[in-house]
C-alpha cells in the first residue's frame, strides 16, 4: 500500500436491516483525496447474495435506521457545508425529506417501537455562540466562565456552552407539506449540484429545531449536561438516557417521559457505571452493560463491563436493582460496543487477543457469532431468529458485512475492498508470542514485506494504554510494509483485550513491564533473518508516543525515532489535557518522586535519538504543548529533531483527519524514515 491508496478505502457503517429480513441498507463512505472530504451514500444491499444497489444520492448520508413497521428509513443527512440533519424516506416512494435544522447538528437517530416517533441527539449551543448571532464570530463571544474539571473534550471542544441534549420527533404522515424543509445539496451521479441551502433564519433563533407543517420536535432533556444513547421503552412512553455527572467519569441511568419538559426520574444501577441498554423482544427484560469503577466510581483501569440483565416492571417504568444479575466476568471477558437483541439472542463486541469479536448470549452462556482475525463495529438483527449482519474488517478488507445465521457458520456479504486489494496489495501480519524477563507472554504480529531482506525494521506501539493492535487491515502497518519495512507490533501489559489484570498491570509503573514486553518481542521478532536487526526504528502515537519517547531515554540501539501526539509530561498533563484532571494520577500517581520517575520529560537529557515529533495544534487530549516542549528540548540539545504541526486537527488525527492531512502525514513519515532507515 501507498498513501494515495487511501482514496480505495470503502468504509462501511452499522448496517440497518428492513424488518422482512431479505435486505438491508448500509452508509459506505470514502475518503476523497481531491475534495478533502469523507463524502457517504446509503446503499440497499441484498442479504441472498449482497448484491448492492445505490440507495440515496446525498453528499454524506449516514447512521441509517428503520422503523420497526418496515415503512420509514430514518438517517441523518449532511450538506456539504452544513451539519448532519434528521432525514426520513418514506419506503412506499418519494424523494428523503430533511426534518431539522439544529445549528450543531444531530446524531443517534432511534424510532420509537410504535413507529410514529424518532428520538436524536443534538448539540444545543448558549445564544451568542457557535453562529447563533449573525455577527458575532468565535473571538466577539463573551468568555466562558469554567468551574468544573469537565469542561472540555477532544474532537468536541467546549461542552458546558453546548450540552448534548435529546429530542423527539413526531414522524409526518406521506400527506404532510414539508416543502419548506431546507434540503442540503445533492450530487446528482453525473456530478451535477442540485437541491437548495438552508435559508436565513432569525438572530437567536438558531439555537431551535426548525418546525415544518406536520412536523413537531421537542426537546426531551433538560438538565445542564450531556445526554448520549436513547433507548426508547417498549411501550414507546419512556425514553432511557445516560446523562453526564459533573466531574464525574460515570454517567446516570434517566428515564424521560415521552413529553417536553418531563422531570427526568434516576434508575439505580447498584453502583455500576452504565454503558449499553437494550430491551428483550417481549418487553419483560432490560440488558444492561455495567461495569464496576469502585466505591469512588472512579478507578477505570483496565475494567470492562459485563453482562447484566433485570426484570423490567413496565407499569411502573422501572426494574428493581436487587433483581439485577450479572452474567459475565469481567475480570476475564471484554465486553464492549452496542448491545443488540436479535431473537431471544443478545450480540455484544468482545474484545479478545487483538481481535473484536461479535459475541453471542444464549441460553445461558456466552458463545462466538464472529470470530478469527476481526474486527467488528456493530451488528444487526435480522429477522426473528437470532440471525445478525455485523460490520467488520478482516485482515484483507477495511470494512465488509457479514451475516451471521442463528446456527451455522457466517459468511461474508460484500466485497468493499476489491480494488483495494487488486492495485495496493495486502500483506499478511504472521502472529507470534514472546516471553518477556519476567516470563509474561507477550503477543502480537510481525508484517514482512516481499523479498529475502533484510529489511529494515519499525516498532509500532499503540496508544491506550487500554487499547489494542489488530491483525486486521491496518492503513499503518500496509503502508510500512508496503515500503519495504518490517512492521513488529504487540499488545503489552496494559494493553486491553486479555484480561483485566493484563491491563492493570502497569498502573503506578509506567515504562517498566511495559517497556519490557515491548523490547522482548522486538528482540524475538528479531531472530528473524529477514529483519535487519542493526537497522530498527520506532514510533508511535498518544500512549505509544510515550512509550516511544520513553524507550530512547533509556537506549540509544533505535536509528531514528517518531513522537506522534505524545503523554511526555505526567505534571503538566494534569492541568492541560482534557483527561487530565483524573488520567494522569490514576495511571502513573501523585506522589512527585514516583511521577518524575515515569516522566520523559524529567530524563529528555539521556537522549541521542534523530525524532520527529508529530502533533495536531488541536489536539485536546494530549495538548500540543507537550510535543512542542519535546522538540524544543532535543533542539537545545543538540539532538537532530523536527516538528510536525497540523492545523486543525486534533488527537485523532491518523484515523479520522481530514484525507490530504492523512496523505501529508504518511508522506512526512516515509520521508523521515527514508533518511534514516532507507529502503535497500
Amino acid at each position: 500500500m501507498r498513501p494515495e491508496h487511501l482514496s480505495l478505502f470503502r468504509m462501511p457503517g452499522r448496517a440497518a436491516v428492513h424488518p422482512d429480513g431479505s435486505w438491508a441498507v448500509v452508509s459506505i463512505a470514502r475518503p476523497d483525496t481531491e475534495d478533502d472530504s469523507y463524502p457517504a451514500t446509503l446503499w440497499r444491499v441484498r442479504l441472498c447474495d449482497g448484491e448492492l444497489t445505490p440507495f440515496t444520492h446525498g453528499w454524506r448520508d449516514t447512521q441509517p435506521v428503520f422503523t420497526p413497521d418496515g415503512q420509514h428509513l430514518v438517517f441523518l443527512r449532511q450538506a456539504k457545508d452544513g451539519k448532519p440533519q434528521l432525514a426520513v424516506l418514506d419506503l412506499a416512494g418519494g424523494e428523503p425529506r430533511v426534518l431539522t435544522d439544529h445549528p450543531l447538528g444531530v446524531s443517534a437517530p432511534v424510532p420509537a417501537p410504535d413507529s410514529t416517533r424518532v428520538a436524536y441527539t443534538a448539540r444545543v449551543p448558549e445564544p451568542g455562540r457557535y453562529g447563533t448571532v449573525d455577527g458575532v464570530g468565535p473571538g466577539a463571544e463573551p468568555p466562558r466562565h469554567i468551574t468544573t474539571f469537565r469542561y472540555r473534550l477532544d474532537g468536541a471542544g467546549f461542552l458546558p456552552d453546548k450540552p448534548q441534549h435529546v429530542f423527539v420527533l413526531d414522524l409526518p404522515s406521506p400527506a404532510d407539506p414539508v416543502d419548506d424543509v431546507p434540503r442540503p445539496e445533492q450530487e446528482s451521479p453525473s456530478g451535477e449540484q442540485s437541491g437548495t441551502a438552508a435559508g436565513e433564519r432569525a438572530p437567536g433563533e438558531r439555537d431551535k429545531p426548525l418546525t415544518v407543517p406536520g412536523v413537531t420536535t421537542r426537546r426531551l432533556t433538560t438538565a445542564a449536561a450531556d445526554h448520549r444513547i436513547p433507548v426508547w421503552t417498549p411501550d414507546s412512553r419512556h425514553v432511557l438516557v445516560l446523562r453526564a455527572q459533573e466531574d464525574a467519569l460515570a454517567p446516570e441511568l434517566v428515564l424521560h417521559e415521552d413529553a417536553a419538559g418531563a422531570d427526568a426520574r434516576v434508575l439505580d444501577v447498584a453502583g455500576l457505571v452504565p454503558a449499553g441498554l437494550a430491551f428483550s423482544r417481549d418487553g419483560a427484560t432490560l440488558w444492561l452493560l455495567l461495569s464496576d469503577f469502585g466505591p469512588d466510581r472512579m478507578d477505570f483501569i483496565g475494567r470492562s463491563p459485563a453482562l447484566y440483565r433485570a426484570d423490567w416492571q413496565a407499569e411502573a417504568a422501572r426494574f428493581d436493582a436487587a433483581t439485577l444479575e450479572r452474567l459475565t466476568d469481567p475480570t476475564t471477558t471484554s465486553l464492549a460496543g452496542e448491545l443488540e437483541i436479535a431473537g431471544e439472542d443478545v450480540l455484544v463486541g468482545r474484545m479478545h487477543r487483538g481481535t473484536m469479536e461479535v459475541a453471542r448470549w444464549r441460553e445461558g452462556r456466552l458463545s462466538t457469532a464472529l470470530a478469527g482475525e476481526v474486527e467488528s463495529s456493530g451488528a444487526c438483527a435480522v429477522g426473528t431468529d437470532g440471525s445478525a449482519l455485523a460490520t467488520a474488517s478482516s485482515v484483507d478488507t477495511v470494512g465488509d458485512l457479514w451475516l451471521l445465521p442463528s446456527d451455522g457458520a457466517p459468511g461474508r456479504v460484500t466485497d468493499l475492498s476489491r480494488r483495494l486489494r487488486a492495485e495496493a496489495g495486502v500483506i499478511t501480519p504472521v502472529e507470534t508470542t514472546a516471553t518477556s524477563p519476567d516470563g509474561y507472554p507477550v503477543h502480537g504480529w510481525v508484517a514482512v514485506p516481499e523479498g529475502d531482506g533484510p529489511h529494515p525494521v519499525l516498532l509500532l506501539i499503540h496508544g491506550g494504554p487500554h487499547a489494542q493492535y489488530t491483525p486486521t487491515f491496518f492503513d499503518e502497518v500496509q503502508t510500512y510494509a508496503g515500503a519495504g519495512y518490517a512492521v513488529v507490533f504487540c499488545n503489552p501489559r496494559g494493553s486491553a483485550g486479555y484480561g483485566q489484570e493484563h491491563g492493570r498491570a502497569i498502573t503506578g509503573a509506567f515504562g517498566d513491564r511495559d517497556a519490557a514486553d515491548v523490547l522482548a518481542f522486538l528482540d524475538a521478532a528479531l531472530t528473524d533473518p529477514r529483519l535487519a536487526a542493526d537497522r530498527v526504528g520506532v514510533l508511535g502515537g498518544s500512549y505509544g508516543g510515550y512509550m516511544t519517547a520513553w524507550l530512547t531515554t533509556r537506549t540509544d540501539r533505535f536509528v531514528a525515532a517518531i513522537v506522534e501526539r505524545g503523554f511526555l509530561d505526567p505534571a503538566s498533563f494534569v492541568g492541560s489535557a482534557d483527561i487530565g484532571w483524573y488520567f494522569s494520577e490514576a495511571y502513573v500517581g501523585s506522589d512527585a518522586e514516583q511521577v518524575t520517575a515515569q516522566s520523559p520529560m524529567v530524563h529528555l537529557d539521556r537522549v541521542r535519538t534523530p525524532t520527529l515529533v508529530i502533533h495536531s495544534e488541536q489536539d485536546w487530549r494530549c495538548p500540543v504543548e507537550q510535543g512542542q516542549r519535546w522538540y524544543v528540548g532535543l533542539k537545545q540539545r543538540g539532538v537532530p529533531a523536527e516538528l510536525l504541526l497540523f492545523p486543525g486537527e486534533g488527537h485523532e488525527l491518523s484515523r479520522s483527519g481530514t484525507p490530504k492531512h492523512r496523505l501529508a502525514r504518511f508522506e512526512h513519515i516515509l520521508r523521515w524514515w527514508n533518511r534514516y532507515l532507507p529502503v535497500g
